[in-house]
């Protein structure tokens, strides 16, 4: 009896290794960064350029259930997607969540020129214009006042700064 119990289940322990491995590929495949590729500026199409050098870019930093997201304001964006902009074009960072503060970080290398993170609000957007061509990782943080917990959240994504003349 004890060697047919183990027959039956080493099958089932088997079929969820492989299972579980070919999830773990699958999204492993899927999970890549734009700032990895050799040549980012080639991934941006007119679907995922965001503004012009007459319309600013807007982009919608909130706290979500899973942290803080940064929508840019291309149609059917998702929170965190990769978007592209080119250069001259105004970058308008804001919230349209109510009582919502947000930092957005690029760190030491900044495509605006300052190295400083952005900081603004619900009602105080903060408006950048970008100028160095590159692919950027950023970080975005949000905080909802009056939150008690998780009250704050936060999330990175990429946004690629188009060279004069390419797209």
């Amino acid at each position: 009896m004890k060697a047919q119990k183990r027959i039956v289940t080493r099958p089932r322990v088997v079929t969820c290794f492989i299972l579980l491995m070919s999830c773990a590929m699958a999204l492993a495949q899927t999970d890549k960064y734009a700032c990895t590729e050799p040549n980012p500026q080639s991934l941006c199409n007119a679907g995922d350029t965001c503004g012009s050098s007459s319309s600013p870019c807007t982009v919608d930093v909130k706290r979500d259930s899973y942290g803080a997201s940064a929508t840019p304001g291309i149609t059917g964006a998702k929170g965190n997607s990769t978007f592209c902009v080119k250069t001259g074009t105004t970058i308008v960072w804001e919230s349209t969540q109510k009582n919502t503060g947000f930092v957005v970080d690029f760190g030491p290398s900044s495509p605006f020129g300052s190295d400083d993170a952005i900081i603004g609000g619900a009602k105080r957007p903060v408006s950048v214009t970008a100028i160095k061509p590159g692919c950027y990782k950023y970080s975005a943080g949000a905080c909802i006042s009056g939150e008690i917990q998780g009250m704050c959240g936060s999330g990175s994504a990429e946004a690629i700064i188009l060279a004069p003349g390419a797209e």
